[in-house]
């Protein structure tokens, strides 16, 4: 999975990518690091199935925190998505158009296997041309507007987004984020502080404070290590950000977007009679796959000789047997079982 962050010059999107990742990238001055490249690894929240079992897990990718499992997704800082689309479509458009009129060969046919890739589809460009009201037997007459604009909608069709209403430390913010959820009641808005997430990040990998990414408090381990200037910025994010919205915002950011946005779902491999894997760790891998899933697709995920040689699969929880269609659900811990 791939996760991109777009955003304005001076709106934080450098603070805020690095707040989800720890990734170095170049920042402003602030209380408790300095640091700089656009590509990193965040981690969406789970439910950790070590509960259920009473063990403590051991994952190969991400870490767990007092079972609250943290499985790593890749995230890219992105120049802008929209231009990004544009960018394609524009390149070579003159010698593509030729082609496709030369040939007979129907645009939204053509337009659908150059962009495959972003899972653009024939009907999804009908769609499209007929809204913008193009003309599809004259694709050489549209302008570098029409283009634009359909590059525009197939973004939104293809790329959902949710919006992190950042800087809701600064005055007036509050009033602000109040509007925009009223304006805009369709959109998936969160009131974030990256400012305030980057502090509390960095303080707890140095071992200042004890802070699970997301939650609502923290709590200072020793207070003679902090300077007057960090124990300043910890108190102004305790009572103005975490006892106000109880969140930074930055994680649910993530969360919202992998969970809710794009509907995936965490699924562990594991087995009735033992949950370690060959190496001793418990519970070492989680996996997310699009809700709807079945016990087939899992196992063709975790490795395509499992899918291969399906015979069934065991829901490990209830301790039930399942077939290759049986579609899974969020959570759920599900063994493999294949020939010989």
């Amino acid at each position: 999975m791939l996760v991109g962050v777009v955003g304005k010059a001076n709106v934080g999107k450098s603070t805020f990518f690095k707040a989800l990742t720890l990734a170095e990238v170049e920042i402003a001055n602030y209380p408790f690091a300095t640091i700089k490249p656009n590509s990193g690894v965040g981690y969406v929240k789970v439910e950790c199935a070590e509960k259920q079992f009473n063990v403590k897990c051991n994952p190969r990718e991400g870490f767990c925190i007092n079972g609250t499992r943290f499985v790593p997704v890749q995230v890219i800082d992105v120049a802008g998505i929209d231009m990004w689309y544009f960018g394609i479509l524009k390149k070579g458009w003159e010698k593509f158009v030729r082609r496709v009129m030369q040939e007979k060969q129907p645009i939204t046919e053509a337009l659908a296997s150059q962009l495959g890739a972003m899972k653009v589809t024939e009907d999804m460009v009908d769609d499209v041309v007929k809204e913008l009201g193009l003309d599809k037997e004259k694709p050489d007459t549209w302008s570098d507007e029409d283009i634009k604009n359909m590059a525009i909608e197939f973004r939104k069709r293809t790329k959902p987004m949710v919006i992190a209403c950042n800087k809701i430390d600064i005055s007036s913010a509050a009033e602000n984020f109040a509007r925009l959820e009223s304006e805009f009641p369709d959109h998936m808005l969160i009131a974030c502080s990256a400012e305030s997430e980057l502090a509390l990040r960095e303080a707890a990998k140095h071992e200042l404070i004890d802070y699970i990414p997301g939650e609502a408090d923290f709590t200072i381990k020793e207070e003679s290590k902090l300077s007057d200037k960090q124990k300043t910025a910890l108190n102004f994010i305790k009572e103005n950000i975490l006892a106000k919205y109880k969140t930074t915002g930055v994680q649910q950011v993530i969360d919202r977007a992998v969970f809710d946005l794009l509907k995936y779902i965490a699924i562990f491999p594991g087995g009735t009679n033992k949950l370690e894997d060959s190496e001793g760790r418990v519970l070492p891998d989680c996996f997310l796959l699009p809700s709807g899933s079945t016990a087939l697709e899992f196992a063709f995920k975790i490795h395509t000789d499992l899918g291969e040689n399906f015979i069934k699969a065991i829901d490990v929880k209830k301790k039930l047997p399942v077939g290759k269609e049986h579609v899974l659900h969020h959570g759920d811990v599900i063994e493999i079982v294949t020939r010989k």
